[in-house]
């Protein structure tokens, strides 16, 4: 036996150990990617497991996640999956901490066919929408249907209650719902670097963050709201006066300490064109409505998801591990809702299947020419404040809209 023609060959230029070298940097990196690859992945369990109520089914999503099991939403297999969005200070905030600031339904219609397409539609509610109360003897706006909810079973009668009423006005089987409070919402947009809004006109809202108003007193309170506070004056008789008396009311003298205070600074200002804002822009961008309008606001807050939703989804972003991962570390502590991890991410790929595809009809419920609400006499309900009633003072235009909104 030639023992030498055992022994391996070793080149002048060292070749084998310079393909060893590499084969063992390549296995590293591998061997590395893999294990980011899994904490990742258990990373996104763990916080869609987090946000996820109580109520959810672990042997379902078990079962989902296997690979063959169908995964649908409910409704899917019908033609519409229908979700409710919702928006909010948070719990613990003083201030209307879980008044909804923001309603949406966003319905989906899957792809059914290979001639179909998948849609989707996003529909706002006014947060003035005068409603009867689930389970009560009693009439309020609807942002209020959650927090009062949550009175009757903390953690998860908000949820239930607003799903109820906005299905009883929308005339839609809504099963599924999502609510975000606003540091998640400013954490999100930070976590993807920001949006960009273009602007055809300069943007101001001067009343909304200004602070409380009071009885204008020469000193402190020095600038005029543009409203009164009126006091009827009763006579030694028991009868009043006819004209009550009106007292001007001022904001605060803007100082350096004061706006530091205030919310969005006071007065919040965007200029024409192209602006990058972060979260706490975005979300003062959004929550703005004293100088427009609510209306108005909802439509911001639409435009705002769209951007959100397009940023969040592109290339770049999807391709930085550490933007990925603050986005969902800004929804751990600051969403909740009644989907399972497998119905998030299902909602997640029809989602983005209908916005590829340019098809997502956007509307708010307002009261245009032609449109479903009003503002009734402030005789008709005294102590409501300023409130919306639906056209004919029921729910058939409304529900209507909401049947044909993915055509």
């Amino acid at each position: 036996m030639n023992m030498a023609s055992e022994t391996p060959r070793i080149f002048e230029d060292n070749t084998l150990p310079k393909k060893r070298r590499w084969l063992r940097i390549t296995l590293l990196v591998i061997a590395f990617l893999a294990l980011a690859g899994g904490v990742f992945a258990w990373k996104t369990g763990a916080i869609l497991n987090k946000i996820s109520q109580g109520n959810a089914n672990i042997f379902g999503s078990l079962m989902n996640s296997i690979p063959g099991v169908e995964k649908k939403l409910s409704g899917e297999n019908a033609g519409r999956v229908n979700i409710l969005l919702l928006g909010m200070r948070g719990e613990n905030i003083v201030g209307g901490g879980l008044l909804a600031d923001t309603i949406m339904v966003l319905s989906i219609h899957p792809k059914q066919n290979d001639q179909d397409t998948t849609r989707a539609s996003l529909i706002s509610i006014p947060r003035d929408f005068y409603v009867k109360v689930p389970g009560r003897d009693e009439q309020q706006k609807i942002n209020a249907v959650y927090a009062l909810g949550e009175e009757r079973a903390h953690g998860r009668g908000g949820m239930e209650d607003m799903q109820k009423i906005v299905g009883e006005v929308s005339g839609l089987n809504i099963p599924y719902a999502i609510a975000i409070n606003f540091q998640g919402f400013k954490d999100l947009v930070n976590a993807i670097g920001g949006v960009t809004v273009h602007l055809d006109q300069p943007f101001e809202e001067g009343l909304q963050f200004r602070g409380l108003k009071k009885r204008c007193d020469g000193l402190k309170y020095t600038v005029f709201s543009g409203e009164y506070e009126e006091k009827r004056i009763q006579r030694k008789n028991g009868t009043y006066y006819a004209n009550p008396k009106r007292y001007p009311l001022c904001f605060e003298k803007m100082t350096a300490e004061v706006i530091a205070e205030l919310e969005c600074g006071g007065d919040f200002k965007l200029p024409q064109g192209d602006n990058l804002l972060d979260g706490d822009k975005a979300l003062c961008f959004a929550r703005a409505r004293e100088t427009s309008s609510d209306f108005s606001r909802a439509q911001r807050q639409q435009e705002i998801i769209k951007l959100i939703k397009e940023k969040a989804l592109s290339l770049g972003t999807l391709a930085d591990f550490s933007k990925v991962s603050a986005m969902l570390d800004s929804l751990g502590d600051n969403a909740i809702t009644n989907m399972e991890a497998w119905e998030m991410k299902r909602l997640f790929d029809l989602y983005q299947k209908a916005g590829d595809a340019g098809n997502i009809n956007q509307k708010v419920l307002d009261t245009s020419d032609g449109g479903l609400l009003y503002f009734p006499d402030r005789d008709r309900y005294p102590d409501a404040g300023s409130i919306l009633l639906p056209s004919g003072d029921n729910y058939d235009r409304i529900q209507e809209l909401f049947r044909n909104s993915l055509n």
